[in-house]
């Protein structure tokens, strides 16, 4: 494909990074921050949209993908972008299983249970689980402390969703679901925040939703045909958001962001989004904040803000040695 203007040219261009820099960048944490702001309510108003029932689990987390993979394949089109190349296709079917499946999915189905406050603290282990995949990624050797914090949030996790479900011997699976979404997720933002500094920004994001578009698209036909979605005007109103802000709009912050990076030091502009999400919850669906929630968020944002700081530490360190 071509590019007719001197501005889409530019705007298609690689982001530019300063591997051997360790100095904070104010535009990185900038767009970082605001795709944050945009994420913190996509727990909440997913919540709202599956409550009741009326829509599908199914639906929501497949047609929020439609929504996004329509506006994604008009904006490739109007500006022309090129097509990716060789092993570009395949790390952007890695990203499209991380978050255009796997998290919006995942997490639609146990929010038809858990609460948004709930789930705000199990996903909280994602700043860690982004850069754990970033190290594995980068083929980096970190310190101990690294592992042991990212070790410990996971156990502060386990051990929030243990208590909140009765024990050990009644183990909850929408806890379990969400804990896949960290996973899912964590492992898109690394190979996203990568690729995207070939591709760009919002061109990884949309790539990545025309890939999986046959596969969404197919998946709310089914759900439809099951379910035919209904639901109060503030249903839809959410659902839009999902699919026009969540999955679509925010990853050109999100993205662009970790590309201007340094990666793990943008990737702790995601310790905010639980507190946000669990502000949002109680502000907007009257959901009560209670001590094992406040307790588990706190241990678990205190063990990823740990890893992640250890992890930046490390790196400053190897680039002060090279």
């Amino acid at each position: 494909m071509t590019v007719d203007s001197s501005a889409t040219h530019i705007e298609s261009q690689p982001i530019p990074t300063s591997p051997s820099s360790d100095l904070p960048s104010r535009s990185g944490l900038g767009w970082g921050l605001l795709g944050v702001m945009a994420f913190s309510f996509t727990v909440p108003f997913t919540r709202v949209a599956v409550e009741g029932g009326a829509m599908s689990p199914l639906f929501i987390g497949s047609g929020r993908a439609v929504i996004a993979a329509l506006l994604a394949a008009v904006a490739l089109a109007v500006t022309r972008q090129r097509l990716p190349r060789g092993t570009q296709w395949a790390r952007l079917a890695v990203v499209a299983a991380g978050v255009v499946i796997g998290f919006p999915v995942l997490t639609s189905f146990a929010l038809t249970t858990a609460s948004a406050g709930h789930s705000a603290v199990v996903i909280a282990l994602l700043p860690a689980a982004t850069a754990v995949t970033a190290v594995i990624r980068g083929h980096e050797r970190p310190p101990a402390p690294f592992w042991a914090t990212a070790a410990l949030g996971a156990l502060a996790a386990v051990a929030f969703t243990t208590l909140r479900s009765g024990g050990l011997t009644t183990p909850r699976w929408p806890d379990l679901l969400l804990l896949g979404a960290v996973v899912a997720a964590g492992i898109g933002y690394a190979e996203g925040g990568l690729l995207a500094r070939e591709l760009g920004a919002w061109q990884t994001i949309s790539w990545a939703l025309v890939l999986s578009a046959p596969l969404m698209v197919t998946l709310a036909v089914v759900s439809i045909s099951r379910q035919p979605p209904t639901g109060t005007p503030l249903a839809w109103a959410a659902f839009a958001y999902l699919g026009v802000v969540s999955m679509f709009l925010g990853f050109f912050a999100w993205y662009r962001g970790l590309a201007h990076g340094p990666m793990a030091q943008v990737s702790q502009t995601q310790l905010v989004q639980p507190v946000l999400t669990i502000c949002w919850a109680a502000l907007l669906l009257g959901e009560q904040l209670t001590w094992t929630t406040a307790v588990g968020g706190t241990a678990v944002i205190a063990c990823a803000a740990t890893a992640v700081r250890t992890r930046l530490g490390r790196t400053a360190t190897t680039a002060a040695n090279s």
